[in-house]
């Protein structure tokens, strides 16, 4: 069946029902990618999709999930549908895609990951749930300790297994895929086959369809790749914080976890409302701070590269590359964080001149041919793609600690503190504020003196 032919889910023989719910939620037209794979997974047939990242693909293996599934009786910890994936957060992700279309059966959805207490999980699973969307290494927690049973699997998907495998986690997977019946479906998902991932395929897969939509690690076309030189570190810092300023969504990438959290403590400072995310987190941090991101509440995302599959918030308008990661295939994927499900977006990838030949190998391997600018943070390129300076934010005011021993006061920080703060955060400051807090700095000097005086008197 053409994509000229099938203009419509209803077309491609998805049950009115789930026709009902994709419209309810604005979704009228399928995917390149759901196009080509729906016929033959909602027959039941195994398929092996290879689509990059933003091409409709969770959306493509939920629908045939749900719909293979109504009607099938519900039975304590064991479930009939399963979804593995590399991440909590893309765990979250698929389970927000999945639920919708459940509910329009009556199915109960369930997720299970790491970093929370698994007894809410194991409560559900107890309760009866029939599709269990899941990151390896807690769901075979559970599984040794018998409180989950998979012999009752119909559905099985397994979302991003390139990415499984670059996290060390095939062997797992291998183990849950063998704990699973083999007369059921299976649905595999993988921008890549390298990395042990085409041994899932024939050891699990049976007779496959395979379908693949757009060239593999290929950017999207939506995508305008951006290479911008600087000529040292204070540039580099001011022109990170202008790229993030303006008034749409962006995601900054670094390389650690201290560097991420460091950046978006200050951005935050600076009036540009900024969250980060890293394996530092906890999972309730985490949620909170994509829930922040996606509302709009933090207009930043300043992540590394944990972030570069887990995360999929539409209308990122901006990826930068404050640090240029270390290969090929994680500048795609992080890049893929913009232009998603047909929209436009722009990617910078930031250079200090001891990382140009490196940047330059990177990017010819990433198929990306952006010719480098040298840059400042007001040249025109850059005020081109920032576009208008959202307002000035406060930071919301930090709550004084607790007196201990008595009814003490909070101290509150001096002048003289705050410029040292200041400065160690990397002189990061809103537009057209710096001459304020220079004033409010110059007169406080004096005040820190004679603070840490009488203190030393008072030794």
């Amino acid at each position: 069946m053409s994509e000229e032919q099938s203009s419509s889910f209803a077309e491609l023989g998805v049950p009115e029902a789930l026709v009902a719910s994709l419209a309810g939620r604005g979704i009228a037209a399928p995917f390149p990618i759901q196009v080509s794979t729906l016929p033959d997974t909602l027959a039941g047939r195994d398929v092996l999709g290879r689509g990059r990242t933003g091409s409709g693909k969770t959306l493509a293996f939920s629908i045939p999930l749900v719909s293979r599934l109504s009607g099938v009786s519900r039975r304590p910890s064991r479930p009939t549908g399963l979804v593995l994936a590399p991440t909590r957060e893309l765990a979250s992700q698929i389970a927000a895609t999945v639920e919708p279309l459940a509910s329009a059966f009556g199915l109960k959805v369930t997720t299970i990951f790491g970093g929370v207490s698994q007894n809410r999980q194991v409560d559900a699973l107890r309760g009866g749930v029939d599709i269990v969307i899941a990151c390896p290494g807690r769901l075979e927690d559970l599984m040794k300790q018998k409180l989950v049973t998979l012999d009752a699997v119909q559905v099985t998907v397994l979302d991003e297994a390139d990415h499984m495998a670059d996290l060390g986690f095939l062997p797992g997977v291998t183990r849950i895929l063998a704990a699973t019946p083999s007369g059921g479906q299976r649905m595999l998902f993988s921008a890549t086959l390298d990395n042990g991932v085409d041994k899932l395929v024939r050891r699990f897969l049976s007779n496959p369809i395979t379908h693949s939509v757009d060239e593999i690690d290929a950017p999207p076309p939506a995508m305008t790749h951006h290479v911008f030189h600087v000529s040292g570190a204070a540039e580099k810092n001011a022109l990170v914080q202008r790229l993030a300023s303006g008034t749409g969504r962006r995601i900054l990438f670094m390389r650690t976890k201290h560097q991420a959290r460091k950046l978006a403590r200050q951005l935050t400072e600076a009036g540009v409302p900024s969250v980060d995310l890293h394996g530092n987190l906890s999972q309730p941090a985490r949620d909170r701070n994509l829930a922040a991101f996606s509302a709009g509440e933090a207009r930043v995302l300043v992540a590394t590269d944990i972030a570069a599959r887990g995360v999929h918030v539409d209308e990122v308008e901006l990826v930068v590359h404050v640090d240029p990661p270390a290969e090929h295939k994680a500048y795609l994927h992080r890049s893929g964080r913009t232009a998603r499900a047909g929209s436009a977006g722009d990617v910078v990838t930031v250079v200090l001149p001891e990382q140009r030949k490196d940047a330059q190998q990177l990017l010819r391997k990433a198929g990306i041919t952006a010719r480098p600018q040298e840059v400042v943070a007001d040249s025109a390129p850059v005020q081109a793609l920032v576009g208008e300076i959202a307002p000035y934010r406060a930071p919301a005011p930090k709550e004084a600690p607790a007196p201990r021993g008595g009814n003490r006061p909070a101290k509150t920080a001096t002048a003289g503190q705050a410029q040292r703060r200041r400065r160690s955060s990397g002189g990061l400051q809103a537009p057209g504020r710096a001459q304020s807090q220079s004033g409010r700095t110059q007169s406080g000097r004096s005040q820190s003196g004679r603070s840490q005086s009488g203190r030393s008197q008072s030794r």
